[in-house]
């Protein structure tokens, strides 16, 4: 959420904000919806006012002088419910453009207005050859019996899946490995819920961004919601709160499932585990100083990149663009690995600096050094998409017998194998 100081003062900044993100916000109308609650509020403070005026001076008063100033407090009380309906009105079309503005751009953000505007900024390896001609991954996994690709339909509709055999050790294996590296550099290791009440969503900005694709449950008892990404739970588990000492970053790695709607992908990649409305990630989260978050995000950035050069991917680093970043972003680079069976690289990773975007919502802050509160930075990275590593792994190490070799850094995760 925006410091709408700031957006008072420099309308223009934010202006320039929104064209930059090719956004579609009239922020003209917004700051005349920001003018007229203030001053409505104003009136009805004077209301309030007047008729507490009224409350203490009515019992001194002889009976014809009361029978007056009630007939004024009943009119104060019909102004008063009147203006209070008309703030709540207006307050809802105001908030459903105020909790949609973006984030400011950091200044090496790309500026384009789409993902075609995306800058890669780096690469590793090139992509893997094969003196056969490589097959994607779901032909592999289906004469393995790796996963089954009737039952998931049958049970849970389309984009779900069941995994089995060996792509479950596998699975776990990337957990077990990725979770190791980042406990090594003294991230906590966290299993968070995945059902969320909605200050979470709200906080993290879920909500109402993304309502429509976000799973709902029980509204009517529960009221929860299945999180889009357990970065929810995280972020949130410091909401409220007053971290006192930040001398040193706090920093969180994670495995959960995930849940998401996919409407805005209604027909792509339906073959495969690439999109679904259920998956599972390994993700960081950290909470740091203003002055900390630039480095911070790179150091994060580079785990993600020593954990996926481990695995011996191939894959390209992107500067994700203003067109292409989500509104809590500033910044924001992405990790797409090399697929051997699509002939394509694609998104594994995402890190994301947000500022205090995310803090202002869920009202973290931290103690400077003169002791004021001030609003802490967060970040947050996807390390590993389990589904989509599994594909990068499957196709970029497949044999020509249609096995496929574990990669080193994961073999001692895997009982020591190093073919399946």
């Amino acid at each position: 959420m925006i410091d709408l100081k700031v957006v008072r003062s420099n309308p223009d900044m934010m202006k320039d904000n929104i064209k930059k993100r090719n956004l579609k916000v009239d922020l003209d109308a917004f700051l005349e919806m920001d003018k007229t609650l203030i001053t409505l509020n104003q009136n009805l403070d004077e209301i309030k006012n007047k008729k507490n005026t009224f409350s203490k001076l009515i019992p001194t008063l002889s009976k014809e002088e009361k029978e007056s100033k009630l007939s004024e407090m009943k009119n104060l009380w019909e102004k008063e419910k009147s203006l209070t309906e008309e703030i709540r009105l207006l307050e809802i079309e105001y908030n459903n453009v105020y909790y949609r503005l973006p984030n400011f751009l950091d200044s090496t953000t790309a500026i384009w207005p789409d993902d075609s505007g995306n800058t890669v900024e780096s690469t590793f390896s090139t992509p893997t050859k094969f003196d056969f001609t490589p097959k994607p991954h779901y032909e592999i996994w289906e004469k393995k019996w790796w996963i089954d690709t009737e039952k998931w339909a049958e049970i849970s509709w389309a984009r779900f899946w069941y995994l089995k055999w060996d792509l479950v050790f596998l699975q776990f294996a990337i957990v077990n490995y990725a979770i190791s590296v980042l406990a090594s550099r003294w991230f906590m290791p966290v299993l968070p819920p995945v059902l969320v009440r909605e200050p979470a969503m709200f906080g993290t900005w879920f909500l109402p961004a993304w309502e429509d694709g976000t799973y709902r449950v029980n509204p009517w008892d529960d009221d929860l919601y299945l999180v889009w990404t357990a970065e929810v739970p995280v972020t949130s588990y410091h909401a409220w709160e007053i971290i006192e000492d930040l001398t040193n970053p706090i920093k969180y790695v994670w495995y959960s499932s995930c849940f998401r709607k996919e409407w805005w992908s209604a027909w792509k990649d339906m073959k495969w585990i690439l999109r679904g409305h259920q998956f599972d990630k390994v993700e960081m989260v950290c909470f740091c100083k203003p002055e900390d978050s630039q480095k911070l995000h790179n150091e994060m950035v580079a785990v993600e990149e020593e954990i996926w050069q481990a695995l011996n991917i191939p894959y390209q680093k992107l500067n994700i663009c203003s067109g292409d970043l989500w509104n809590p972003a500033m910044k924001k680079y992405d990790l797409e690995a090399w697929m051997p069976g699509q002939e394509k690289f694609r998104e594994v990773t995402s890190c994301s600096n947000v500022w205090e975007y995310q803090s202002r919502r869920l009202w973290i802050r931290f103690r400077d050094a003169d002791w004021k509160p001030k609003y802490v930075h967060t970040l947050n990275g996807t390390v590993i998409a389990l589904s989509r590593c599994l594909i990068a792994i499957i196709e970029n190490y497949q044999t020509a017998n249609g096995d496929v070799i574990i990669p080193e850094v994961l073999r001692p995760f895997m009982g020591g194998k190093t073919q399946i």
